[in-house]
């Protein structure tokens, strides 16, 4: 499927209403860019929401960070 869009002064461009359906691309979705020669590749990428365990120790802000930024990691 080809479609063609039009980049804005801002370098942005609208994902056709018909390909965010396919892919059921919402708003606040994350995708992941990567160029191959010539081509923009964008892959949807899905999130998963990590389980954390604490075994009865206190949590500290620390690991709150050092475990968003694991999960943000895996999902690029």
């Amino acid at each position: 499927m080809e479609t063609l869009v039009k980049v804005t002064r801002n370098y942005q461009e609208t994902i056709p209403a018909g390909i965010r359906e396919r892919l059921e691309i919402k708003v606040g979705d994350l995708l992941s860019v990567e160029i191959d020669g010539d081509r923009i590749i964008l892959r949807t990428v899905v999130q998963e929401i990590p389980i954390i365990r604490l075994d009865g120790g206190e949590l500290t802000i620390n690991d709150i960070e050092g475990f968003i930024e694991e999960g943000l990691m895996k999902n690029v």
